[in-house]
């Protein structure tokens, strides 16, 4: 039998969605768990390019078997005119099998985000990222508003999810802020696992 994990699956252009991935993970790991971190390959319009199987760099990328065995799921991407970026959208598309399977019924999982403006997308994406979860009969954990954080950020951090202000041209780093909230979404998301997965 594997070890316990929960998967921080994420799609990440420019590095600031993996940086929330990171904090999340931290989050995770806080409690004792496994934070299992993937990513998903590009998608291009060039119907003939090809990219390599494995990553030069970072995480690896996610297979079908790291979604079907995780005890929780922490999803995120940057944000696409209000949605999830096509590359994540195109792995989801793939896990038709594990719905079929009811291979996820009943796991927890929360959403996250980075966008460019403070008012582009960030809930709209967290909302859109959801459905297909809830679809594959998974539990949506949001931020509770008991993270104080909520009520006073002035960049990123929704009751939603977890999320962070990039800015136009990419150069807002997280903030304090920021990265307790996202250290608290996978916290909490660990604990809710554990509780879940536990022998009845």
């Amino acid at each position: 039998m594997t070890t316990p994990y929960i998967l921080v699956l994420f799609y990440s252009r420019n590095g600031h969605t993996q940086k929330l991935a990171e904090a999340i993970a931290q989050g995770i790991e806080s409690t004792g768990v496994e934070a299992r971190l993937r990513t998903v390959p590009p998608v291009s319009t060039m119907v003939e390019q090809t990219i390599p199987p494995v990553p030069s760099a970072g995480a690896p990328y996610a297979q079908l078997d790291d979604v079907r065995d995780c005890i929780g799921l922490a999803m995120g991407s940057p944000t696409r005119f209000g949605n999830m970026a096509a590359p994540l959208k195109h792995f989801i598309d793939q896990t038709s099998p594990l719905w079929l399977a009811g291979a996820l019924i009943g796991k927890p999982a929360c959403v996250f985000t980075s966008t460019g403006s403070m008012h582009g997308g960030q809930e709209t994406t967290l909302l859109t990222m959801a459905l297909p979860l809830l679809h594959h009969g998974m539990l949506w954990l949001g931020l509770p508003y008991s993270n104080s954080e909520l009520m006073s950020t002035s960049s990123g951090g929704t009751p939603y999810g977890a999320s962070h202000l990039a800015g136009a041209n990419g150069q807002l780093t997280m903030n304090d802020t920021e990265k307790k909230l996202a250290f608290a979404q996978g916290q909490a998301l660990a604990k809710a696992a554990l509780k879940l997965a536990a022998p009845l």
